[in-house]
């Protein structure tokens, strides 16, 4: 098999009326039912609840009005005032962590009420065995509360403090790592859910906890509530979106651990978990990036397997180097596979005007008939004028010729017409819910 088919295993590390509220109210709750607080108050002070509608908030509109003039801008600009639909072309990664605490109640209902069509929980398991919604195995300790609980205790590294020389320079970082593996469920319910990061200059306990990025926001970390896999599913239902579990890797100095899994169990408990919840196949895409999940699920689960999506992570796309043919492609079309995902830098490069565009592994990827979603928007922070190469974040490796926010639209209007993607992974779901709304993407 071509080197960029291996399986990897990582330590680590896919409908309504529009109404302009802030940010904020997008946490708003859902009843019984599965419908959604309008975000105005009727007559007589009783909430309006009807499951279609969605708010965006400012945001879209702040970065439609940073765009370049032209063409695009001014299509844009028309939609401001029509009604906004739930999209399946918006996927929610991990909730809406641009400003939520990611794998969250509060986050995931956040990310249905911008008209996410689709929301992720990344998968990982617990000492007895349980399946949980968190982006790696061993991310506790910059995710969650854990440290500053009696639950330190269970971490595989407590925290050690950074330390600085006589002259002040950091000559050791601060670390910590705590995983879902060495809890119980009980146990990992108990914690709260942060804003995912970490100082690594830090002396103390509470300073290594408050790393959240400048580009983001602590307003809404106080206490989220974190989730089981089964958990996320029945939310998901009330909610009414689509649903994308990530199996993620096993931490390679951990392993199962005291779970009694196997990778075989372990990725048979993820889809069984949506059997025993009644829900349809067609509502959900199992992602892997190791291809023997893949594979387990095309021969075990073919109803499931037919919307599983295989997470590449194709160095080779960002290194100058030969992409995969579509030869390369083909054979996994020929395996069954029928969804490819990869980081979005991957699908797009700058051409000699430099204006964006798909890259040779978009174009040989889609000619072998493989359907293409990519990850993340708005994960990078802000794009500001004269950056060094290389320093817009990594989710703009391949295009250093952007030069504002209002780029973050000129790109996903290349992901979605020009590469053609069936679905955009983003941090602040109402961006891309504005996008598809405006272009007609489902």
């Amino acid at each position: 098999m071509n080197m960029f088919l291996r399986s990897i295993v990582i330590a680590g590390a896919l409908v309504g009326t529009v109404t302009m509220t802030p940010a904020a109210d997008a946490a708003g709750k859902y009843d019984g039912r599965g419908n959604a607080d309008a975000g105005a108050p009727r007559a007589g002070g009783k909430w309006s609840r009807n499951k279609d509608k969605v708010q965006l908030g400012p945001r879209p509109y702040y970065l439609v009005d940073q765009m370049t003039e032209g063409r695009l801008k001014r299509k844009l600009q028309q939609c401001a005032n029509r009604q906004f639909t739930k999209r399946k072309f918006s996927i929610a990664h991990r909730g809406a962590p641009l400003q939520f605490p990611e794998h969250t109640e509060e986050g995931y209902r956040a990310a249905a009420r911008m008209g996410a069509g689709i929301i992720e929980c990344d998968v990982s398991f617990t000492k007895d065995a349980e399946l949980v919604c968190r982006h790696s195995q061993c991310d506790l300790h910059q995710t969650t509360n854990i440290l500053e609980t009696p639950l330190a205790s269970t971490c595989e590294v407590g925290f050690r403090p950074a330390e600085f020389d006589a002259n002040g320079n950091r000559i050791k970082s601060a670390t910590a790592k705590c995983c879902t593996s060495g809890l119980t469920l009980a146990e990992f319910k108990s914690l709260k859910g942060k804003m995912d990061g970490r100082n690594t200059s830090a002396t103390t306990v509470e300073e290594y906890m408050a790393g959240t990025s400048n580009w983001r926001t602590d307003l809404y970390s106080t206490g989220a509530t974190l989730m089981s896999h089964k958990e996320s599913i029945a939310l998901f239902k009330q909610l009414g979106v689509e649903m994308t579990p990530e199996l993620k890797g096993v931490d390679s100095a951990v392993g199962f651990g005291d779970s009694g899994l196997t990778l075989e169990t372990y990725a048979a408990k993820m889809i069984q978990d949506y059997i025993d919840a009644g829900v349809s196949p067609k509502k959900v895409w199992p992602q892997s990036f190791g291809y023997e999940a893949i594979e387990y699920w095309l021969d075990e689960y073919p109803a499931y397997g037919r919307q599983a999506v295989f997470l590449d992570s194709p160095a080779d796309a960002l290194s100058g180097n030969t992409p995969p043919s579509v030869a390369d492609f083909e054979a996994l079309y020929d395996q069954g596979l029928r969804v490819i995902a990869v980081a979005m830098q991957n699908f797009v490069t700058l051409d000699a005007n430099n204006n964006i565009v798909p890259s040779d592994y978009a174009k040989n990827a889609k000619a072998a008939g493989l359907k293409l979603i990519a990850w993340t928007t708005e994960r990078s922070g802000r794009i500001v004028e004269d950056v060094l190469p290389g320093s817009g974040g990594y989710y703009r490796t391949t295009l250093d010729g952007l030069s504002n926010d209002g780029d973050i639209m000129t790109t996903i209007d290349v992901l979605a017409r020009d590469v053609g993607l069936i679905g955009l992974f983003s941090d602040w779901p109402a961006t891309t819910t504005y996008y598809a709304n405006c272009m007609g993407k489902k």
